[in-house]
This record gives C-alpha cells, sequence and structure tokens, in this order.
C-alpha cells in the first residue's frame, strides 16, 4: 500500500508494458530457483506494525502525515486512511535474542511516533478496529492524498461495478454500503514475515494454511464495528468484503475474491501461486519499469521483479507468498496477514514467537498436508475462529477439538521446539509463549472489550460507550501488561459522558410505522412502548412524516377516524436534523418549533431520532 509511483500514469500504454514486465518476472522467478540461487541456509523474521491516531477525544485523526513529516523516518510509511501510520521494522536473523530486538526496535519507533503525535495533539492505539471509528471517517476526503490510493479506489469501484457492501452478522448486525474502499482503513494489523528456504516453501505454506485458525483464534482484538458486536475477529469479515471486486448477478457463478484464504493445497513451487493469482485476478495498478527483469538476469544482477511485488501487493491472501532483495540476494517469505494490531506490543510479541515457533517446529508428519487433512476442514477453522475465537471447537486430523486444547496439547510443545531448534534464548521463549499459554486459559483481546462493552452498555449512552472503552484501552496499552492481566473498565475509569453532536446521543433503535398503517395499530404500538411520537417510512424506506399523540389524542371519540390511515394524520414536512448536526442546534429547532422530537437522517434515510428527554 505504501509505495507512491509519482510518476505513474496508468495509461494502456503503461498498463501493455507492465503485462509484459509481469509475465517476464514469472519467467525470471522460475530461472532462480531452477539455478538454486534463491537464498536458503538462514531464516530471518520482520514485521509491519500498522496503528491508529487519534484525537484528545480519543476518535480517529487525520494527522498522519502531519506526523509522518515530523518523525522524518524511512521505517514509517501512509496507509490507505489519514488516520492510519504503518512502521516497517528490520529484518533480523532467527536466533538468540532475535524477538526481544524486535519488540526494542519497535517500542524505540512507536515512542518516536507518540512523541511526534502529542506535539500535533494526537495519540496512537494498537487495535485491530479503532472501536470510535465512525461512517463519517470512511468519506473520501479522509482518504490520505496520495494518487496510488485515488488510483485503487477509482479502479476498484470499476471492477466492482457498484457501491460496496458489507454484511456481518455476529451478536449483532451490521449491514452498509458505501461508495469508497476506506472500508478497509478499519482494519489495523500485524503483519509477520518469515523467510522460507526455498526447498521447503511449499511443505511451509501448506502448514501455515494448517494452522491459521487455531493461531488467529488465541489473537483475537476486533470484535466491535461501528458500535457493533460482530465476529471475535471482524477484521478477517471486514477486509475481505471492503475489496471485494466481485460483481453480484442472477447468474450462480463462481467468483475468486480479492482477499481470501485460497482454495486448495498448493504444489510444485511458488511460482505456480503467483501463476493462480494473475490468472485469477485482474491487474488493478500499474507503474513504470525501466528494465526487464530477464535483462536484468542475463547480465547477473538479481532482478527485483517490481511488476510481479506490485501485483501482489493487490492480491490479499490471509497467508501471502513474498518475493524480495536484501543484500543483494532474492529470498523467499510467507507473510501473516490475519492477525491484528495490539493488544499490547509484548501481546504482539508473545503472538511472533508462537506463529514462528509453530512454523519452524513442523513435526515430519506434516510435510504432505493434502495426505492426511482436507483443505476445506482448514479453511473452516480459519472462518470459525474469526467468528468465536478463543470459544471455537475446531476440526484436526479429522476430529473435533476445542482450540484451548489444541493450543495448549499440541501446537504449544511445537512451538517451544521450533524455537529451541533455531537457538532462540530459552529466556525469551518461556517469556513469550508464557504470555500465549496464559492467554489461552484467561482471554484474549477481543473477550476482554465484549465483557466491557456489555458491561459500560448498562451504564451510558453507545457513543460514551466506545469512548470510554477506547480510553481504557489506550490507559492499558501504556502499561504495556498482556491483554489477558487487564483490569475492567469500570475499576481502572470513572465513566464521564461529554457530548458534542446529535448522533452521540440520538436513539438507534426505533419503532417505525409505514404510511399505509391504521391509526388504531399506531396509537397501540405508542401505547405498547410508552412513547409519545413515531416516524413514519414509505415503501422505499425513506422517511416520509412522523406521527405524534398530540394528533390523535382525540380519536376515541371518532371511530371513523380511527380506522383512518397514518398518511392521513401524520406530519409530512417533518423538521429533521443529521448525525453530525450540534446538540445546541438539535435543542434551538425544537424550541423554535415547539416540538418533542427531531428525526435524525442521512439523505432521505432516517438513522435515530433525537427527543428533549435525550437532550
Amino acid at each position: 500500500m505504501g509505495e507512491h509511483i509519482a510518476k505513474s500514469k496508468f495509461d494502456q500504454a503503461e498498463r501493455k508494458a507492465f503485462v509484459q514486465h509481469l509475465l517476464n518476472d514469472i519467467k525470471a522467478l522460475e530461472l532462480l530457483i531452477e539455478q538454486d540461487l534463491i537464498e536458503g541456509g538462514i531464516v530471518r523474521i520482520g514485521a509491519e506494525q500498522e496503528m491508529c491516531l487519534m484525537n484528545n477525544d480519543f476518535r480517529p485523526s487525520g494527522k498522519s502525515l502531519d506526523v509522518l513529516k515530523a518523525v522524518d523516518d524511512s521505517h514509517f510509511t501512509t496507509e490507505l486512511a489519514s488516520y492510519n501510520l504503518e512502521i516497517n521494522l528490520d529484518p533480523f536473523e532467527l536466533k538468540n535474542d532475535c524477538f526481544s530486538r524486535v519488540e526494542e526496535q519497535l517500542r524505540t519507533l512507536l515512542n518516536k511516533a507518540k512523541t511526534k503525535a502529542n506535539e500535533l495533539g494526537a495519540n496512537i492505539l494498537l487495535t485491530g478496529i479503532l472501536p470510535t471509528i465512525s461512517k463519517n471517517e470512511l468519506g473520501i476526503d479522509f482518504m490520505t492524498p496520495i494518487p496510488r490510493y485515488y488510483k485503487l479506489n477509482e479502479v476498484l469501484k470499476s471492477c466492482r461495478g457498484d457501491h460496496f457492501s458489507l454484511k456481518i452478522r455476529g451478536v449483532d448486525e451490521l449491514t452498509l454500503r458505501h461508495d469508497s474502499v476506506l472500508f478497509e482503513a478499519c482494519n489495523t494489523s500485524f503483519q509477520l514475515h518469515l523467510q522460507i528456504p526455498p526447498g521447503d516453501f511449499i511443505k511451509s505454506y501448506n502448514w501455515s494454511q494448517a494452522i491459521a485458525g487455531s493461531v488467529l483464534g488465541i489473537c483475537c482484538n476486533s470484535p466491535l464495528l461501528m458500535g457493533r458486536e460482530l465476529w471475535k475477529e471482524t477484521r478477517i469479515a471486514l477486509f475481505q468484503q471492503s475489496l471485494d471486486t466481485r460483481k453480484w448477478s442472477y447468474a450462480l457463478k463462481e467468483q475468486v475474491a480479492r482477499v481470501g484464504f485460497g482454495s486448495h493445497w498448493q504444489k510444485d513451487s511458488v511460482a505456480e501461486i503467483f501463476k493462480e493469482d494473475i490468472s485469477s485476478h485482474r491487474i488493478i495498478l500499474t507503474k513504470p519499469i525501466e528494465k526487464s527483469s530477464l535483462q536484468v538476469f542475463e547480465n547477473g544482477t538479481i532482478p527485483k521483479l517490481e511488476a510481479l511485488n506490485l501485483f501482489n501487493g493487490t492480491v490479499y491472501r490471509w497467508n501471502r507468498p513474498c518475493y524480495g532483495v536484501g543484500n543483494g540476494k532474492p529470498h523467499l517469505r510467507i507473510e501473516n496477514r490475519y492477525i491484528p494490531s495490539g493488544p499490547t506490543v509484548i501481546d504482539e510479541i508473545a503472538n511472533f514467537a508462537f506463529w514462528v515457533g509453530l512454523m519452524m517446529g513442523r513435526p515430519k508428519k506434516f510435510d504432505d498436508m493434502s495426505s492426511i487433512m482436507d483443505f476445506e476442514e482448514v479453511k473452516l477453522n480459519f472462518i470459525k475462529s474469526a467468528r468465536t475465537g478463543r470459544q471455537t471447537v475446531l476440526s484436526w486430523l479429522g476430529k473435533p477439538i476445542t482450540l484451548k486444547k489444541l493450543i495448549i496439547n499440541e501446537f504449544l510443545p511445537i512451538a517451544y521446539e521450533g524455537l529451541k531448534k533455531c537457538n532462540v534464548d530459552v529466556k525469551d521463549i518461556n517469556r513469550l509463549l508464557g504470555i500465549i499459554e496464559a492467554r489461552t486459559k484467561k482471554g484474549t483481546g477481543a473477550e476482554w472489550q465484549v465483557e466491557n462493552f456489555r458491561g459500560l452498555k448498562k451504564q451510558m449512552k453507545l457513543d460514551s460507550v466506545l469512548v470510554e472503552l477506547t480510553k481504557a484501552m489506550y490507559a492499558n496499552q501504556q502499561s504495556n501488561k498482556p491483554v489477558h492481566t487487564w483490569p475492567s473498565v469500570k475499576e481502572a475509569i470513572k465513566p464521564k459522558e461529554t457530548f458534542q453532536w446529535v448522533g452521540q446521543i440520538m436513539s438507534t433503535k426505533l419503532m417505525k410505522l409505514y404510511e399505509d398503517d391504521y391509526i388504531n395499530l399506531a396509537m397501540s404500538i405508542m401505547k405498547w412502548n410508552n412513547i409519545h411520537h413515531i416516524p413514519v417510512e414509505n415503501e422505499k424506506g425513506e422517511l416520509a412524516g412522523l406521527l405524534t399523540w398530540s394528533h390523535i389524542e382525540g380519536l376515541d371519540k371518532n371511530h371513523k377516524k380511527r380506522n383512518s390511515r397514518v398518511s392521513d394524520l401524520m406530519i409530512k414536512k417533518v423538521v429533521t436534523v443529521q448525525p453530525r448536526t450540534k446538540i445546541e442546534t438539535a435543542k434551538k429547532l425544537m424550541d423554535d418549533y415547539q416540538i418533542g422530537c427531531l428525526p435524525v437522517c442521512v439523505g432521505s434515510n432516517l438513522v435515530g431520532i433525537i427527543s428533549k428527554v435525550d437532550i
């Protein structure tokens, strides 16, 4: 995402040349593999840290470019939204104190970013999804002003041929349409990289797929989106739907999602995975490339495979194969993209060590995954873990087992052996895998959020709940204590509510009537629910009017009127406000018009109602 491609024209001539470069890159990669030129015999680890920027009210702050300029460090880069930043950590050889070194560098860079952000009136939070993010921050004005991002948005919208749709069902349900890819910006992750010897790549890749559900389940940290309690790791559903370019049709046809887990075990070589992706997905970004990778290779230099890497950056496998060149030597990596950001740095490093230990400790019996497990089995494990997290019942080697038992009895011992085999410091192994064991027994970041979200909802308005929850996450994050030791919010923070906008205090679970409903039904609904005003919608779901008790009080004496329609008595010229209308403005409107409530609308769609009682 971070490459700016400032010189790109994105025209047909550039596209034609790019396609040829992409095909040449595949041939060059195959030659590198055939001639055994891919680096082996050494294993390195690396990571990318995405983060959220918040203002002092704990809401998204679009100051990423300002913070980036102030930090002035090449480890930092932009993200799609102006309230997100990314840190690219240095690679470290997998041995000795490598995880402590990753942790130290990450803390140093985060502290640097925090200092500069604070000077600009912003704070930094590590979280899979920022609880306080709202529809308001998904507008195009929050997209980082870089040509590549605008082009990505334009091409993905064109591919889809319609607005992006979001529908996720958990405890609550979120259904929404949007006109840009900024749904994707709600996600922040801690992406893990592991260098893999070329001869072991396919075995390692298939193993990474097999363990993904279990690793995800114990790392969940994103249960909330826009005030709805959804999946334990909502990012999985959100990311796929936010970049979904498939066209909806009445025909039942097979279409491959740009974000996905895959559909089968891999075989042969990494080049075959890239060929499959090029065959399945449209090229959406291009850039000018000066030299053919085949020419570079023939001249005795290692090619960077620029076209392949740019294309690969727009196909979002949860386990993504990667090619890179470091110190003049080509290498292959697996990028783990499903781990959420946060809850703390120490939790993230523990996740990192657990995944790497599992990867490096793979027992020999799992060298050929296709012979012992159906691919559909591991794919379903991944989706189930995203939905239910630590409480998931998985299928492993054809038998049901709880995620907790699988991790404690099977995967932690494998991870311990894998890290020991790589000569990682025993102190770090015990410290980091001990956190995973404790979290498996006591609870994940997602569970902490859900427990406190539910508790706070009993005390205050939804908007205040999200702010207080975010505030508590930020406070706990500074302590750097692992999430399984975090106190509950009610013990840590005394809630204090401050409201500015109508959307913060409006009621969203509404009773509604329709124009053709009868008055006797309307009267009963209002009496049963002790409400004095009720909005009326038309067949298109648009606000058509407002029915108030004062308009129907005298109807008991007039039987004919009691059998009339709602449309006959409702107020048709309704005074409305928007979610971002100031509360003072709404109060003045009620006073000026001598009314007790105001419907809250986005366009012609009713999203809430605010009454004098709310104010």
